[in-house]
């Protein structure tokens, strides 16, 4: 504990020393210099993954008009520079067809540039839920935190931290799902859950019918109800689904069964649209 505690308050001062920077913009280096666009190297430790087009071009033609206000945060390598914070005015700099940029030059370790770079997505509410998430699983993995412990350094709560940390269990076509906004992060929390099958029939049901989230907890509800365990008295090896399956199958639809579920798998939407229709 005593280790995680410091090496939390560590990771506190790393978070200073780059507010610092953006404060005075007078690191020990030095102080804002003019930089060639493309002596900058992309940080190979960037936690965000997606950047949004549109965003991206409010901020190019902000540029173009007032100028970068905020320099980047590099640091000074054999044949240029690797850009520590400041990766979407890097790329609104070059979509606003700038030849330079202006920068704070530092020296940090890699690790410490790892840690920046998590630290001022984090900060700036920059990524979207599921690189946050893994953000966090990082700056957990790098320091064996708690999860109060990153709270205290990265100033969130703990609820939101393990909330978001949750949406790590959603299988890869939930995760894309939700960073491409096909979801939302309320879908998502509803979802978790399910199996991989059932959260993929789920996620194909709310892009195809637009549910909301209120008619996405009773979808699941229902999905869950009959995972029940029968009584004693009551209690079989499974119900017999073969006459089902077979009426299924004739119309096209692949499905399983185990006990007493039977799952039904989807190719597309309008296959779920045909589903509806047959129950109709």
């Amino acid at each position: 504990m005593a280790k995680a505690s410091a090496l939390g308050r560590g990771l506190g001062a790393l978070l200073s020393e780059i507010e610092e920077a953006y404060d005075n913009e007078l690191p020990k280096k030095g102080g804002v210099e003019e930089i060639a666009l493309t002596k900058v190297r992309p940080n190979p430790y960037q936690p965000r993954k997606h950047f949004d087009p549109e965003s991206l071009g409010e901020l190019a033609e902000s540029i173009k008009t007032h100028g970068l206000l905020q320099p980047i945060v590099v640091k000074e390598d054999l044949d240029g520079y690797i850009l520590i914070a400041g990766e979407r005015r890097l790329r609104a700099s070059k979509l606003a067809k700038n030849k330079t940029i202006k920068a704070i030059i530092v020296s940090v370790s890699d690790e410490q540039m790892r840690e920046q770079a998590l630290i001022e997505n984090i900060q700036r509410d920059e990524l979207n839920a599921i690189d946050l998430a893994q953000a966090y699983q990082e700056l957990i993995d790098i320091h064996e935190l708690t999860h109060e412990q990153l709270s205290q350094t990265v100033h969130k709560s703990r609820a939101q931290i393990t909330n978001t940390l949750r949406l790590l269990q959603l299988s890869e076509k939930g995760r894309k799902a939700l960073v491409e906004g096909k979801i939302s992060a309320g879908h998502a929390k509803v979802i978790l859950g399910l199996e991989a099958s059932e959260q993929t029939m789920m996620i194909d049901s709310i892009i195809g019918q637009k549910l909301s989230v209120r008619d996405v907890e009773n979808m699941v509800k229902k999905i869950k109800l009959p995972s029940t365990t029968p009584t004693a008295s009551t209690e079989v090896e499974g119900l017999d689904f073969s006459a089902l399956k077979k009426y299924l199958s004739a119309n096209g639809y692949k499905c399983g069964t185990k006990g007493y579920k039977l799952t039904i798998e989807f190719d597309d939407n309008d296959q779920i649209d045909s589903f509806l229709d047959l129950l109709s």
